[in-house]
C-alpha cells in the first residue's frame, strides 16, 4: 500500500537564500569608510545656524532619542545654541481630531511664507497606548507646505509624556528659532490633556472649532476656552457659512462671561474656510495686536520667564519618575506587589508607600 503524500501547508516556510561562508573583507572595508560619522558638536551649530535642514533634522533626532550618549551631546548642542535664540512667536493650535488642524496650518502657513515669515511646524502625533507607535503621517496631509523652501515640518511621536506632548518639543523650539524660524506652529493632538502642556509652551494659544458640532457648551465646561487667545470656525463656507456665523455670535457672548485675562488682552472670535485660503488675514491681525499689547505691557517677557520655571520643574518631575521605574530593585518588586494587588493581599496605596520608602532607603545610604 503507498503511502499518501501530505499536502503542503499554504504557509509553509520556504528557505531563503543561503548566505555566503566567506565575505569579502575589501568591500566590508570599504563600506566602513562610507559611514560618515557623526558631525561634532561645532559642526551641528554652525550648520544650524546656516539653516542647514538636515543638521537640524539630526539634532532633533537626537533630542528625540533614549540612548544616553545621544542626551548627552544633544544636552551639548541645546546648552550651545542658547545664545543664537532669536525672538520667534510660537503659536499653539488645537482643535478636536476632524475640526481640519492640518489643512488650516498649510493654508496659514503658505500665507505667512507668502508674507516673507519663514514657519516651522512641530506636529505632535499621538502614540498608540497599545503598541507605542505613531502614524507620523502630517507631511502628507501637507502636500503644499511640506514643498515651501521656507517651511519646516517635523511631526513626533507624543509618547507618554504630559498631555500627548512631545518630551522635548521645547529643546527642538530652540534648535528651529537658532534655524532662523520666526514663526513656530505647535499642534496638539486634540485629545484634552495636551491643550495644558502646549498651553505652557506658546505666546499664543489659538483654538479651531466646529459650526454646529454641538461641542459649544462642551467646550466651555471643559475649560479650554479659558485659555484660548483666539477661537477661529474652521469650514465656514458655503452652506456651513451662516451656521459658522451664529457660532461666532454664542463663543463671544461666553468669551464675556470670563474675567480678563491676566494678560489684559480679550480673545477674539473669527472664522475662516482654510480649504478656501478664506480669513487667513484677518487670524494674522489678531496675532499681530496681541503681540503688540502684550509685548507693551511687559506679559510677553513675563510669560516666557513663567514657562521657564514650569518646564524647569515638569523637567525634575520626569527625571525622578524615570529614576524610579528604571531602579532594578523597583522593576522586580513592582511585579510580585502587582500580584499581590490582585489577589487582594494589599491595596494600591500600601504598595506605594513600602516602595517608595525602600526607594529612598536606598538612595539614603
Amino acid at each position: 500500500m503507498k503511502k499518501q503524500k501530505k499536502n503542503k501547508s499554504a504557509l509553509q516556510e520556504i528557505e531563503g537564500v543561503k548566505q555566503p561562508k566567506k565575505v569579502n573583507k575589501t568591500s566590508v572595508n570599504k563600506i566602513k569608510l562610507h559611514r560618515k560619522k557623526q558631525p561634532s558638536v561645532t559642526e551641528f551649530i554652525t550648520q544650524i545656524r546656516n539653516g542647514n535642514i538636515r543638521y537640524l533634522s539630526q539634532a532633533i533626532t537626537l533630542i528625540e532619542s533614549t540612548n544616553p550618549k545621544h542626551q548627552q551631546k544633544a544636552s551639548k548642542i541645546i546648552k550651545a545654541c542658547l545664545p543664537y535664540v532669536n525672538n520667534s512667536i510660537r503659536i499653539g493650535i488645537t482643535g478636536v481630531p476632524g475640526v481640519g488642524k492640518s489643512t488650516f496650518i498649510e493654508s496659514f502657513g503658505k500665507f505667512l511664507t507668502s508674507k516673507g515669515k519663514k514657519i516651522a511646524v512641530l506636529a505632535i502625533d499621538p502614540s498608540s497606548s497599545v503598541n507605542k507607535g505613531s502614524i507620523l503621517g502630517d507631511k502628507t496631509r501637507m502636500e503644499s507646505l511640506v514643498k515651501d523652501v521656507n517651511a519646516f515640518i517635523r511631526p513626533s511621536p507624543s509618547g507618554d509624556s504630559l498631555g500627548g506632548v512631545a518630551r522635548k518639543t521645547r529643546e527642538t523650539i530652540i534648535l528651529c528659532e537658532v534655524a532662523g524660524f520666526d514663526t513656530i506652529f505647535i499642534e496638539t493632538v486634540g485629545v484634552g490633556q495636551s491643550e495644558t502642556a502646549v498651553h505652557s509652551m506658546v505666546d499664543f494659544f489659538l483654538l479651531l472649532k466646529l459650526a454646529g458640532a454641538g461641542d459649544e457648551l462642551q467646550g466651555i465646561k471643559r475649560g479650554i476656552i479659558e485659555m484660548a487667545d483666539a477661537i477661529v470656525i474652521n469650514k465656514a463656507d458655503g452652506d456651513n457659512e451662516k451656521a459658522a456665523n451664529i457660532a461666532k455670535v454664542a463663543f463671544n457672548r461666553a468669551l464675556h462671561l470670563y474675567p480678563l485675562k491676566e494678560s489684559n488682552w480679550q480673545p477674539k472670535v473669527t472664522t475662516c474656510s482654510a480649504f478656501y485660503n478664506i480669513g487667513m488675514n484677518s487670524i494674522w491681525n489678531i496675532i499681530q495686536d496681541y503681540l503688540k499689547l502684550v509685548k507693551e505691557n511687559g506679559f510677553f517677557e513675563q510669560n516666557r520667564k513663567k514657562q521657564n520655571s514650569f518646564w524647569l520643574y515638569e523637567t525634575i518631575n520626569q527625571r525622578l519618575k524615570d529614576h524610579f521605574y528604571q531602579n532594578p530593585f523597583i522593576k522586580k518588586q513592582l511585579q510580585l506587589e502587582i500580584n499581590r494587588i490582585s489577589e487582594n493581599k494589599t491595596t494600591p496605596f500600601e504598595v506605594a508607600e513600602k516602595l517608595l520608602t525602600s526607594y529612598f532607603k536606598e538612595y539614603k545610604k
